[in-house]
């Protein structure tokens, strides 16, 4: 299983770092986790075809993270270069079908992949929910964001990874990310800045300490969040400690 970096960024525009979007790839499989603007060109570049996408996880639907979706989508049917039959899942909260309609109401047909090309794995909030989506087992569980805001569990060959999406703090994600091989967490704020439904330095460091993940990917950077202090988490936490960067990968 390898992860790639699509966009370790925000909402905030930067030519450091794009948008929310991550590439989870195992043989032939491609699973984007967010669309964040610009991330289809970050899968180009690293030699990727939209073609070669077998599945896509919305976390929320903030602009940042689900834009691209839009465009996507619109390529899906361009007959005279796409040529994907096989389905393409896409794992979201049950909600999206609103979410969806809205997109549709806004650009009509354009929006609407090839028939029975788009499989959707529509999934609730509530508890841990799992579904297999070969060659992964897949589990989802709220967060503290948005109603709709999930993190996601892959697994596959005793090797696991954890995406918290958006999320304040949430003992949820401890126990989802508890002894994982790799969590990607959010890092918004910092202690010049914070919000709500965010998280920062001091907060990660409890997660890592008590879900104790062999690696952490701090990801999803403000200009004033890049640069977090993980000098002290060394007392409490073991594991690699990683910040993320667009187009940076990791093996498991």
């Amino acid at each position: 299983m390898k992860l790639t970096v699509l966009g370790s960024g925000t909402g905030w525009l930067s030519l450091r770092r794009r948008a929310p979007g991550y590439l989870v790839s195992l043989k032939n499989f491609h699973m984007v986790l967010d669309l964040g603007p610009g991330t289809l060109y970050q899968i180009l570049k690293i030699g990727i075809s939209l073609e070669d996408i077998s599945a896509i996880f919305l976390s929320h639907f903030h602009p940042d993270h689900v834009t691209d979706i839009i465009p996507f989508f619109f390529a899906t049917r361009y007959n005279l270069g796409y040529q994907r039959r096989d389905p393409i899942y896409l794992v979201a909260h049950r909600n999206f079908h609103d979410f969806y309609n809205g997109l549709k109401g806004a650009f009509g047909q354009w929006v609407s992949p090839p028939e029975d090309l788009l499989s959707l794995r529509p999934v609730p909030t509530s508890d841990f929910y799992s579904i297999e989506l070969s060659p992964f087992k897949v589990t989802t569980v709220g967060v503290n964001h948005n109603p709709e805001s999930l993190a996601i569990k892959l697994e596959y060959n005793r090797k696991s990874l954890v995406y918290s999406g958006d999320t304040g703090w949430c003992e949820a994600l401890i126990e989802l990310a508890r002894g994982v091989d790799l969590l990607i967490v959010e890092c918004s704020n910092s202690k010049e800045s914070s919000v709500s439904a965010h998280l920062g330095p001091d907060e990660i460091a409890e997660i890592a300490k008590r879900a104790n993940p062999k690696r952490i990917l701090i990801s999803h950077f403000y200009p004033h969040s890049e640069h977090p202090d993980i000098s002290k988490w060394r007392f409490e936490y073991r594991g690699e400690i990683i910040l993320a960067e667009d187009l940076i990968s990791v093996s498991l």
